[in-house]
């Protein structure tokens, strides 16, 4: 037999669950009928709607499907039946990591919780982000359209939210370095003059996230008490494959107490910036792996991952063409599961 691919797995984050993913389960896993059973068991005896409900409506609705608790069991629901379809007989999982709300998704396929706590985790915060501390987030790009660093973009953007911080009334931090692009949260006050001041970013305007909180800043400083309060650090136990936090920080098995990787998850996790460039640079740095395989829904988080390679020239990676055209060759090096071509590379 062939020996098997180490691939790292990635985890998505909040906003994977679009229009065009709607239907996912239904159309994707069909054979994962006992899973989805089960997490709706968790939710109708919680009084909520169903996966089965949600991801079978007729239509999108923005406004109910990017809500927090509606979104983020979602996307777990999917990514994890996703990260259950991996043909196993071609790929060894070297480690796992994730963006933001990915975490969560990456304790449950790394082992440290079960399937079902997970997603209960994950539908608590989605619940506690829904009803959470005011504020949001805004994308901002600091890479050209190779998708190599601006020179000096990154420090003039930090310094000016550093800037607006420190003004009465405003609060900003930086919430996700994700690749090529820096996401900022904070409250209306801040947002808005960094939208009005800050310097000017090449590429797609400065994006304003949907239903999203000012997540991994200090001002989820509720959501992390509810957090820990809600959610046991019982549940918890040292991972059964290597995982990378939002610090780039490396959970392994046999090594890994599971209070501190509670009150990483519910603490430094929710108030602090993560670092999804460093996790993919340190996963590919230690555990090089033959292949990344980002879980469904969604293929967003393809970019990112992409400008994080770039930015350490992994393989050799220097600008978007290069990254292009490793994907065209017979062995890219990201598949995503949430297209259909490069499923079909993972699942066999």
């Amino acid at each position: 037999m062939a020996e098997r691919e180490a691939a790292l797995i990635v985890c998505p984050g909040r906003g994977t669950y679009g229009k065009a993913e709607l239907g996912y389960l239904k159309r994707l896993h069909t054979d994962k009928a006992d899973l989805i059973a089960g997490f709706d068991r968790l939710r109708s005896e919680r009084g909520q709607q169903t996966l089965s409900e949600l991801d079978g409506a007729e239509r999108f609705s923005p406004a109910l499907h990017t809500r927090g608790d509606v979104a983020s069991p979602l996307i777990f629901a999917a990514a994890y039946a996703d990260f259950l379809s991996i043909d196993r007989s071609r790929f060894d999982v070297a480690a796992v990591t994730g963006n933001s709300m990915g975490w969560y998704i990456a304790l449950a396929c790394g082992g440290a919780v079960s399937p079902e706590q997970g997603f209960a985790i994950v539908d608590a915060m989605g619940q506690n982000s829904q009803a959470g501390e005011a504020g949001g987030q805004v994308l901002l790009q600091a890479v050209d359209e190779d998708w190599r660093a601006v020179p000096g973009l990154r420090e003039e953007l930090l310094a000016a939210a550093a800037a607006i911080d420190g003004r009465p009334g405003c609060a900003l931090h930086l919430s996700i370095d994700l690749g090529g692009m820096l996401v900022f949260a904070g409250n209306e006050a801040g947002l808005t003059a960094l939208l009005a001041e800050g310097p000017a970013t090449p590429g797609r305007e400065p994006l304003r996230l949907v239903n999203h909180g000012p997540f991994h800043t200090p001002l989820m400083k509720g959501s992390s008490d509810r957090a820990m309060e809600q959610l046991p650090a019982g549940w918890f136990g040292s991972p059964e494959v290597p995982m990378i936090d939002g610090r780039g920080h490396i959970w392994r098995p046999f090594a890994s107490a599971a209070g501190a990787l509670h009150r990483y998850t519910f603490e430094t996790q929710i108030l602090e910036t993560y670092d999804f460039t460093r996790a993919v640079q340190v996963a590919v740095k230690e555990h090089a792996p033959d292949r990344i395989i980002l879980l469904g829904p969604g293929e967003t988080l393809g970019g990112a991952i992409a400008q994080a390679l770039i930015a350490i020239e992994y393989r050799g990676l220097s600008s978007k063409a290069d990254f292009q055209d490793i994907q065209a060759s017979p062995a890219p090096v990201l598949l995503s599961m949430g297209r259909e071509d490069q499923r079909n590379l993972v699942t066999g």
